[in-house]
Formats: structure tokens, C-alpha cells, sequence
């Protein structure tokens, strides 16, 4: 299959490539379907892109590459929509709302992107954790001495 993309042209997927949002995102639940695909071989960025709707991609990081201590814990019912025991046995990602300069885009790590590596659902949750925010400065994470983008 092919699909148009917002940064890479057309792109060529096959269905077990897709994750599927059974509820779609926040503000977008009618996009259910979409491909992470890497903006570079570094792989700390991502494009989470609709094969929908061409023109509809977010920006997703690795949330555990900006603080080690991140551990989401789903509740039971998002654990059981996504077919695991344990919010350990997920992948998760955090929306990236890019900015110039750099240190002045923000990542969401109150409602991070949760996915079932099996299975390929996914899921966008709100965690309970009052320590995450909508809205980190990635500078925020510099100043603690973690590795940034």
C-alpha cells in the first residue's frame, strides 16, 4: 500500500506496519490509523503520520531519552484495551511541539502515546502522575543534565 506523507513524499507500507488507535488521538479521533516513521537512523525522532489524511503528522520522541526516571502507569481498563498485564510490557512516545530555537519546543509527557509492540494498538492516554505536564521546555530537561534531541 501507499500513502502520501506531510515530510517524506509518498511512502510504501504494508498493513502490519499500521498502529492502530481504536479511539484515534486527542482532537482527532477519526484518525485510527498510522505509521512511525523515523526522521533519521538515530531514531530519537519521529513522525507519527495518518495514512488518512496526508497532511496530519505529529512529532514523537523517545520520553525516556529526555528523563530516565519516565515510568507512565496505565490504568487497568487502558492496560486491557491494549492487550497487555503491565504498562511495562508497552512502548511509549511523547508529542514534540517544535519550535525556533530548539530549546523552546515543548514535549507532552502527560499524555503519552502508548503502544502494544504485538499487537500494534496503541493508544493516547492521560496519566494520573501529577510530576508530568502538557508542556515541557525541552530546555527544562538540559538543565537536569539528561541527553536531549
Amino acid at each position: 500500500m501507499k500513502t502520501l506523507t506531510k515530510y517524506f513524499g509518498e511512502v510504501e507500507y504494508t498493513k502490519d506496519e499500521l498502529l492502530t488507535f481504536s479511539k484515534g488521538l486527542f482532537g482527532f479521533e477519526d484518525e485510527q490509523a498510522f505509521l512511525l516513521l523515523p526522521f533519521s537512523d538515530a531514531g530519537t525522532l519521529f513522525s507519527l503520520q495518518s495514512v488518512k489524511t496526508g497532511e496530519l503528522a505529529f512529532t514523537l520522541m523517545h520520553p525516556f531519552t529526555l528523563d530516565a526516571s519516565y515510568a507512565p502507569v496505565l490504568r487497568e481498563e487502558e492496560l486491557r484495551a491494549l492487550e497487555v498485564d503491565k504498562s511495562e510490557d508497552l512502548y511509549f512516545y511523547v508529542m514534540c511541539t517544535v519550535k525556533k530555537p530548539v530549546d523552546e519546543s515543548t514535549v507532552n509527557m502527560k499524555c503519552p502515546i502508548a503502544i502494544n509492540p504485538d499487537t500494534r494498538r496503541a493508544m493516547q492516554v492521560i496519566l494520573d502522575d501529577d510530576a508530568w505536564e502538557m508542556r515541557h521546555k525541552l530546555r527544562e530537561f538540559e538543565k537536569r543534565g539528561d541527553e536531549t534531541c
